[in-house]
């Protein structure tokens, strides 16, 4: 057991990511943008002096990165190691040597909880989808486990029970400097414009990776609208799907039931940059979500503008919500979304970004919520 030897109001923290590639893109998963906007959020922090990234894989560090390193340092676990008080455990796991010799300089050690990992492990269990193999290894010695709201109901108790240590639930943070940066090129910066006097491009861009975010329930949120207004729909494009129709039978049999996919409007592409997509062929895009209400995407797209139909419970004000798994409701929002967006696209992207507001670093509420508890972190003993 060891006793508090740092500053609590003067802390060095850092965050750590996983790296595969010296130039990965930010946009093939959202870990990497949740550890920039977790940094960002600590460094408002009056308790905080500092914050890095730490890399918790052999990829060397480079100016191949796609994000600016002097606003966000970023160093290996070598480099750092000696110059934390607090390690956060968001994007890349540490050893047990290495928490062996981060514990026993004085440093925190936090589990930082942001996938609906009791799903991945469930499905991987019972479908044969290889996560760890026999190499798991959960650390015993965190000092906090930091959960995200919408991963809460089906994930706390798989984390505290495993990790050895009550997960509590913390602000979610998203902030726009990657989408804005991605879109500066696009025309319009990548904001959403009408199109007066044509149908509108549906978009469905779920990852098709787990149940959690599939792109079935959105498919027949359109297939109802397109049975009540067929001339209303130029297309629907399904991305993240090309691979489930070409070796899927049960998914190419599934969409051959639907009008929309027999009169050939709906195709289903491979996997795009949202910022790019939205921009160049979307006028609306329709999500579903079961189980994690609360989605970095949700808050892309309606930041830039464009009308989302979504069932995500935890954010109701924003875009065109409907409740559950109903496809015919969701119809009508869409519906709603077809009829009165384009009258009033301007005042809704200013009151789309005014609700994410509450989401973004700085935001007073957040800053308090996470210095009290790093305060917390620091005023216990070490494990």
């Amino acid at each position: 057991m060891y006793t508090q030897t740092s500053n609590p109001q003067n802390l060095r923290i850092g965050v750590t990511i996983g790296l595969r590639e010296p130039n990965e893109s930010l946009w093939n998963n959202g870990i990497k943008q949740n550890a920039v906007f977790l940094t960002e959020a600590l460094k408002h922090c009056p308790s905080v002096q500092s914050v890095c990234l730490v890399n918790a894989t052999d990829v060397l560090i480079s100016e191949q990165l796609p994000w600016d390193l002097d606003r966000w340092p970023t160093k290996s676990f070598d480099d750092a190691k000696d110059d934390l008080d607090i390690l956060i455990e968001l994007g890349g796991q540490i050893s047990s040597e290495q928490t062996e010799y981060i514990k026993s300089r004085g440093t925190r050690l936090i589990s930082y909880c942001c996938t609906v990992e009791y799903v991945l492990a469930m499905e991987s269990v019972l479908f044969g989808r290889p996560l760890w193999g026999s190499n798991l290894f959960i650390n015993q010695r965190y000092d906090a486990v930091w959960m995200i709201p919408q991963v809460a109901n089906i994930s706390q108790s798989y984390f505290s029970t495993l990790r050895r240590r009550e997960a509590c639930v913390i602000p979610f943070v998203w902030d726009p400097v990657f989408i804005e940066a991605r879109s500066a090129s696009l025309t319009h910066h990548g904001e959403y414009r009408p199109r007066p006097n044509r149908g509108k491009r549906l978009s469905v861009m779920e990852p098709n990776h787990d149940v959690v975010k599939f792109c079935f329930y959105p498919t027949l949120i359109a297939e109802e609208a397109y049975r009540l207004r067929p001339d209303a729909i130029e297309i629907l494009q399904v991305t993240n799907a090309e691979y489930l129709a070409h070796n899927s039978k049960e998914f190419v049999a599934l969409m051959l039931k639907l009008d929309i996919v027999q009169q050939h409007k709906a195709v289903f592409l491979g996997r795009y940059e949202t910022p790019l997509f939205l921009s160049e062929a979307t006028d609306v895009v329709i999500s579903h979500q079961w189980d994690n209400p609360l989605n970095y995407f949700y808050f892309d797209v309606c930041w830039q503008g464009y009308p989302l139909v979504h069932n995500a419970h935890m954010c109701p004000d924003l875009g065109y919500y409907y409740e559950g798994n109903n496809a015919a409701v969701g119809a009508q929002a869409l519906l709603r979304a077809f009829d009165e967006h384009d009258n009033n696209w301007q005042d809704y992207i200013q009151k789309q970004r005014s609700i994410i507001s509450r989401y973004l670093p700085g935001h007073p509420d957040i800053t308090r919520q996470y210095n009290d508890l790093l305060k917390q972190v620091m005023s216990q003993p070490i494990i």
